[in-house]
């Protein structure tokens, strides 16, 4: 078997390393401008008149009239929705970019945007810039979204922060089965890990947990923190402790 074409390619990857540190510095540079924002995920396909679409669009302009910058996967459908919203009514509106195989529109309606090579360095900027995670109905990218937060949440590498899901009737059986099956049936999860995300339907409910998160999020970052206690990190995480190693039993 001929690895040639792979080696050629793994001899470039520490030169890899300044593409990657570039998007975090642009990202940091960018992003630490735009004050207190939410991340809206949903899907790419969700089309202009579907009600999601349009209710995503009201939920843009109404957090932009709360001073709150609305950050976006830049793309169209649920993306471009919640970016409208928040650019027709004169605030913030950011779309972060990726490069895909096949090519994404960037939708119209931001005024900042970037572009992304990677997943890992566009992930840290939705998440370390905004005080509340909103989902809509979505496919894999926003199930990602939202399971990556629920992880960070879960293991304590984040401070805990809203997390909004909305339209039960698209998140309900979700809900159901990580109650039941993940839950209940085989104890994989914690009772109180229910309790992570909110389920909605109402938009002013959205918006009240939002400002209520942020402020939290706010009075948080106004107290000093101990050295190695919940000390945040760089690019928005806890510091952590690494696994103790046991002792290795004797013979």
């Amino acid at each position: 078997m001929n690895n040639t074409g792979n080696d050629q390619t793994y001899a470039e990857d520490p030169w890899r390393v300044f593409r990657i540190m570039s998007e975090f510095v642009e990202g940091f540079e960018e992003m630490s401008q735009v004050g207190p924002a939410v991340s809206v995920f949903g899907s790419a396909r969700t089309k202009p008149g579907d009600r999601y679409y349009e209710q995503a669009r009201k939920l843009g302009s109404m957090l932009a009239k709360k001073g709150f910058a609305v950050i976006t996967g830049g793309g169209p459908g649920i993306m471009e929705a919640a970016n409208r919203g928040a650019y027709e009514a004169g605030g913030k509106s950011i779309g972060l970019n990726i490069a895909l195989p096949h090519e994404q529109m960037a939708n119209p309606y931001t005024n900042i945007e970037m572009d992304f090579r990677y997943f890992f360095a566009r992930k840290v900027m939705f998440i370390k810039y905004a005080c509340a995670f909103i989902c809509f109905p979505g496919g894999f990218g926003t199930m990602d979204e939202f399971f990556e937060s629920m992880t960070l949440i879960q293991t304590g590498k984040v401070e805990s922060f809203p997390v909004i899901l909305f339209g039960k009737a698209f998140w309900g059986k979700l809900a159901g089965w990580m109650d039941n099956v993940l839950l209940r049936r085989h104890k994989t999860i914690s009772a109180e890990d229910m309790d992570l995300f909110t389920m909605t339907d109402s938009l002013r409910e959205v918006v009240k947990i939002v400002e209520t998160g942020c402020e939290l999020e706010r009075s948080r970052r106004a107290k000093p923190v101990r050295y190695g206690h919940r000390r945040p990190t760089g690019e928005g995480t806890v510091v952590g402790r690494l696994p103790k190693v046991k002792s290795k039993r004797r013979r």
